[in-house]
């Protein structure tokens, strides 16, 4: 399907793996121009070396961590200083550390919201300015299945996950008048170095093996099997095109049938 997305500009954040690099390489294989960001330098610029050489998009990468302050906005000031505008803008980041409620001290919890929250903040001050500008923007954020039915021993992620989906459903608000959506992308279980350590982190606390652990997972899926990072940069694609330009203040669930619930 052409998405006309050829020409845009799209921030892909923690896009070194993943899910980001997945969304990186579905948004270059419609001709958009990249600039790429994550914490490790040596695997973000072998991602963006492959997506340059495989795709011939121009892509650009800038290392950073996007729960440190000013980093967000260091990588929107490199894509305006290379490229003059940002058209899309994926949110996403490393997960917080797994465990229940006593498991956390303030210092985690202050993490996480830098993490998962803050970040989201900052991008999106950085970027929305320009997309009211030009009356055109795709604000795509990373959350989970877990902002609508929790996920056991995921404390953190579950609460600041939720807490992104409340900013983004009263962004989207604000921002429609001005050509530009904002949706919320949730993945369930997808096959990522995440979902590798989540499993660790099961296995140790039951007494089982990881592949128990990820039997166990793939079990409560109605496909039966784990998603495939490229099934959820599909959509991403997709909701960051013309064609998605009626769809904002959502979040849609890429997990195999997994929630449960009717809306």
């Amino acid at each position: 399907m052409e998405l006309g997305l050829r020409g845009k500009v799209a921030v892909v954040a923690a896009a070194s793996k993943g899910l980001g690099k997945a969304v990186a390489e579905e948004l270059a294989t419609e001709g958009v121009t990249l600039v790429l960001c994550a914490r490790d330098d040596g695997a973000l610029r072998a991602t963006a070396d492959a997506i340059r050489k495989r795709l011939g998009t121009k892509v650009h990468s800038v290392q950073a961590d996007v729960s440190k302050a000013g980093d967000p906005e260091r990588v929107v000031e490199e894509a305006l200083g290379n490229f003059g505008k940002v058209d899309i803008l994926f949110t996403n980041s490393g997960g917080p550390p797994a465990g229940p409620f006593e498991a956390h001290d303030r210092t985690a919890w202050e993490s996480a919201v830098s993490l998962l929250l803050g970040s989201v903040v900052a991008f999106c001050q950085a970027v929305v300015p320009g997309m009211k500008e030009r009356r055109w923007g795709r604000i795509l954020n990373l959350t989970s299945i877990a902002v609508k039915q929790p996920v056991d021993n995921l404390m953190l992620s579950n609460s600041l996950r939720s807490a992104v989906t409340g900013f983004a459903r009263t962004l989207a608000n604000e921002v429609a008048p001005h050509g530009i959506t904002v949706n919320n992308l949730m993945p369930g279980f997808t096959r990522t170095d995440r979902m590798v350590e989540l499993s660790e982190v099961t296995a140790k606390k039951e007494g089982i093996t990881v592949e128990q652990a990820q039997a166990r997972f793939s079990s409560q899926i109605p496909m039966g099997r784990m998603g495939e990072p490229r099934e959820f940069a599909a959509l991403a694609a997709f909701l960051a095109s013309d064609r998605a330009s009626y769809i904002t203040g959502q979040s849609i669930a890429v997990d195999g049938g997994w929630i449960r619930g009717l809306l």
